[in-house]
């Protein structure tokens, strides 16, 4: 093989790829643009009464519809009534009346906020926690009867601000306090769903004591939109074939070859694979089954391909060390590749803690104790010194290759042919793909920080365009196609340098060319002078 494709590609097959790619990139920006990606809905809890003993033992609280519950407007309206504050129960349903809720959805989360009221009495304590007993129900028929999800105790810490002297005539003046998260499910397969929310008091264990006057409780609930869901389940399903079928082909190029695949081709396939593996529409089965862990199977998904594109990277500038010996071993690359798996473990972990407890538990956040929150700080911090490691070692690599390519570069001319289109490819691929990491890296951070500075969409004329579904299907379309460039580019090519090949990778064996190279020189300087030697010779005895 005579190296990779890309060396023997003239620059007008070149632009005409590049122009391809360009234009799949800009159709995965509009595919999402048109269709936000999530909608927030607002819930305002209903106070019903409950004054059973067993509270919700074998009794759903509606709050609205032919079998509604009895309901108070606000809480002055219990004192007359002697309703105790164990007997209101805050009940919401979801979704709002008239509607229905969809697989197609794939998720909801839900932030909680609390109207808590001023009063000289009863004042929010310091590190006040407030304790919500939660049961979470679901039904596919509005005449059919409730069954219970999840049933558990749901502790929240305050964080309330009361910005206005804490003087009588400001009493009833409301808390500025911070959302809270509330609960996380990670499929939707019911149409609809109930909340039964209770504030149990008991002044002797001191539950529920010194969290001020709880007026309301409101919801925001977030899920993803159904023709979001479409779109991004019809891209897995094209691009899934599309880099399998060019996977496949790579590594059949890789085989034909007569020398075994050196460690850069190994690595160009694993990305491959991990491309491939997060690219499987395994989400069409969340349609018509209950999946909650596809949350947690995604994240897992993406940590796999990151890790494997941080590994890439690390290996790619090591193989293109031109004076580097020790090549073609990932043992070689220990010291950089082991930031990547300890901070790839650390974030495994971190959200085998949040989302998988939140499986069996889908109120559990790891932030609302002392101890989950300084153990989730501690696996962030852990992973983002793991993460800067990584990016100095890099950063040291490729300062490397360029100082090795400049003094390589002055000493072409007095290659050999083979020699010099050897060192002009490495020093083309490494700048080539230089350009397009940066360009990949460069459109991520941008889109980022657009879809967290602005609003979540652009008005042009009539069009309005979804920045962050945009974010979502343009960044996933582009390292897509960043992997598929790699893979039809590097492949070895069909083409000869004459009558030498090279292999079109850094030489594996580099060192005993060199020696052999410097063998060679040794001895034509000996038989130049022992030829010149012999000539003198005869030259003094003639005459």
């Amino acid at each position: 093989m005579a190296g990779a494709i890309i060396e023997n590609m003239s620059t007008k097959k070149l632009c005409i790829v590049g122009g391809i790619l360009l234009v799949f990139q800009v159709i995965a920006f509009l595919v999402g643009g048109l269709i936000g990606p999530t909608s927030a809905v607002s819930y305002m809890s209903v106070k019903c009464v409950d004054v059973r003993k067993n509270h919700h033992k074998t009794k759903w609280l509606m709050p609205w519809g032919p079998n509604h519950c009895d309901k108070i407007r606000d809480i002055e309206e219990a004192i007359p009534r002697e309703i105790e504050a164990n007997d209101i129960v805050f009940s919401v349903h979801i979704p709002l009346p008239s509607m229905e809720m969809s697989p197609w959805f794939q998720f909801m989360l839900f932030i909680l906020q609390l109207d808590i009221a001023f009063k000289l009495n009863n004042q929010i304590r310091e590190n006040a926690e407030v304790s919500m007993d939660v049961s979470l129900a679901y039904r596919d028929d509005m005449l059919a009867e409730w069954t219970e999800m999840a049933h558990e105790r749901v502790p929240r810490k305050l964080k309330c601000t009361f910005t206005s002297p804490k003087t009588p005539e400001h009493e009833g003046r409301y808390y500025e306090c911070d959302v809270l998260p509330f609960m996380e499910i990670g499929s939707v397969a019911h149409k609809f769903y109930l909340l039964n929310i209770r504030l149990p008091v008991n002044e002797k264990k001191k539950i529920n004591v010194g969290i001020g006057e709880i007026k309301d409780i409101r919801l925001v609930g977030i899920h993803q939109n159904g023709g979001f869901t479409k779109v991004w389940f019809a891209m897995k399903t094209f691009l899934t074939p599309s880099i399998f079928i060019v996977m496949v082909w790579y590594w059949r190029r890789i085989t034909r070859m007569s020398r075994p695949p050196v460690l850069l081709e190994k690595v160009i396939f694993a990305l491959g694979i991990s491309m491939t593996f997060i690219n499987i529409p395994v989400e069409w089965f969340s349609i018509g089954f209950d999946w909650t862990w596809m949350l947690l199977f995604g994240d897992i998904r993406q940590g796999i391909f990151y890790a494997m594109l941080l590994s890439f990277w690390i290996i790619f500038c090591g193989e293109h060390m031109m004076d580097q010996h020790e090549r073609n071993h990932i043992a070689g690359y220990w010291k950089q590749v082991g930031p990547i798996a300890v901070g790839s473990f650390c974030l495994f972990i971190f959200d085998m803690c949040e989302r998988g407890v939140q499986l069996t538990n889908p109120f559990y956040s790891i932030w609302t104790t002392d101890v989950g929150t300084e153990l989730a700080m501690a696996f962030i911090i852990v992973a983002g010194i793991c993460l800067c490691l990584y990016f100095l070692f890099l950063c040291f690599m490729v300062f490397q290759v360029f100082r090795n390519i400049s003094g390589k570069q002055s000493s072409l001319p007095a290659m050999s042919k083979v020699r010099r289109l050897h060192y002009e490819g490495l020093i083309f691929r490494f700048k080539f793909l230089m350009l397009i990491t940066l360009a990949c890296a460069a459109m991520t951070v941008i889109f980022f920080i657009v879809s967290q500075v602005t609003e979540g969409h652009w008005k042009w004329g009539g069009v309005t365009v979804q920045v962050n579904s945009a974010f979502f299907t343009g960044i996933y379309g582009m390292w897509n196609l960043y992997v598929f460039a790699l893979m039809f580019l590097y492949a070895p090519s069909h083409k000869n340098y004459g009558e030498d090949q090279s292999n079109g990778m850094p030489l594996p064996s580099k060192w005993r060319e060199d020696c052999t190279l410097f063998v060679s020189e040794i001895y034509q300087e000996l038989f130049n002078t022992l030829k010149y030697s012999i000539i003198n010779d005869n030259t003094a005895s003639g005459l």
